[in-house]
């Protein structure tokens, strides 16, 4: 099982899970932004990623102004660098971007530990079901981004799921449906 609270498997990953290491090492992501718990989820790194795949991680705020501040402190002269507030699932979000070449880097910070937030459910999750779908399973998830869908509506399309993929996956039992 793969330890997905440190980057440390990247190392021994694909050609660009270990460009994202480096990239993420190089430039102190995690390593600026450590007292908000970071942690990298996503398609990278569960190799589902496509050409424009962006690095996505999500962080945990306790004072939403101090989180805001620090990334802006710490990302703010990063290319392409922006910010902003939004609501998803009734939770107060922060969501920066910016660019690092050759990724887009999207911090994602809510009042919610990050291991009990969805973007890291759903990583586990999926990365389960891949694990017991087997390889033409992940490049079949794979055809589907690159036509446009995101992750977890590719994830129901395959599986069959009829609601919402996101709610959906949440309580997707592998065990049952093998």
């Amino acid at each position: 099982m793969v330890d997905f609270s440190t980057i440390e498997y990247l190392k021994n990953g694909n050609q660009k899970q270990i460009l994202a290491y480096e990239i993420l090492t190089q430039n102190n992501i995690l390593d600026n932004i450590a007292e908000f718990d970071p942690v990298l989820v996503g398609t990278i790194p569960i190799n589902i990623d496509i050409e424009n795949s962006d690095l996505d991680i999500i962080c945990y705020w306790k004072n939403k102004t101090d989180f805001k501040t620090k990334i802006q402190a710490v990302f703010g002269n990063e290319k392409e660098f922006k910010i902003r507030e939004t609501q998803i699932d009734d939770q107060e979000t922060v969501i920066a971007n910016f660019r690092i070449d050759p990724f887009e880097i999207e911090i994602f910070g809510q009042n919610i530990p990050t291991k009990n937030q969805n973007g890291y459910k759903h990583m586990l999750i999926e990365n389960q079901i891949l694990a017991s779908k087997g390889e033409n399973f992940r490049l079949e998830i794979i055809k589907l981004k690159q036509k446009g869908y995101k992750t977890e509506p590719a994830f129901g399309l395959l599986l069959g799921l009829k609601n919402d993929p996101y709610l959906e996956l949440l309580n997707y039992k592998i065990d049952s449906y093998t």
